[in-house]
């Protein structure tokens, strides 16, 4: 039998890593981008590489695209923070989001493109922003998002509406989301689509 003094840690081994693959693979896509066009590297590192999560470079990206002297991106990034604090599974969500966005767009080659430039994957997690906001009795918080969203996005996604997981908006131009309508997990929809509300029936 072995005396409980005599357990000791394994040497050599480090702290735990935790897998995110998603995230790896955006760094790294990062990186081989910035030695590519030296111009964006500046950009590439303030979006991605100097973040220390998925999350937080997902805000700051979405954030510093929303920033308006109404509504400063640093207070939009607080709202996204105390959200991913209250609702963790976001984190999750986003993922599947990404995922969804690189498996079904054959224009999207590496996992940074939707979190850069695609500006339905943007609007989509403003949406999760704003209703759960929406959620919470802030409705002008999420108005004001459904509005600048709309601006900078070109969609009008109402931010009672319920949206599932895995969704790819592709070019998302004139999409609109009515207050009662409902989108299922793994759903693509293209531009130009309305899904209506049942109005004040």
């Amino acid at each position: 039998m072995v005396a409980a003094t005599d357990i000791r840690p394994l040497e050599g081994l480090g702290a735990v890593k935790v897998m995110d693959p998603i995230w790896d693979s955006m760094r790294e896509e990062a990186r081989a981008a910035a030695e590519q066009d030296p111009l964006l590297a500046a950009f590439l590192y303030s979006t991605i590489i100097n973040h220390r999560s998925l999350e937080e470079c997902v805000i700051y990206r979405i954030c510093e695209r929303l920033d308006h002297p109404d509504l400063q991106a640093i207070l939009l990034r607080q709202t996204f923070e105390e959200m991913l604090t209250d609702w963790p599974e976001w984190g999750s969500i986003l993922r599947v989001d990404i995922q969804a966005v690189y498996d079904r767009d054959p224009a999207c080659l590496r996992f940074l493109e939707p979190v850069l430039y695609f500006k339905g994957f943007h609007a989509l997690q403003t949406h999760r922003l704003a209703h759960w906001l929406y959620n919470r009795g802030r409705r002008d918080f999420a108005l004001y998002l459904q509005s600048r969203s709309s601006s900078v996005f070109q969609t009008d996604i109402n931010p009672a509406a319920r949206i599932g997981k895995g969704i790819f908006l592709d070019h998302a131009t004139g999409l609109v989301v009515g207050e009662t309508a409902v989108i299922g997990d793994n759903v693509s929809i293209l531009h130009g689509v309305t899904l209506g509300g049942t109005g004040k029936e």
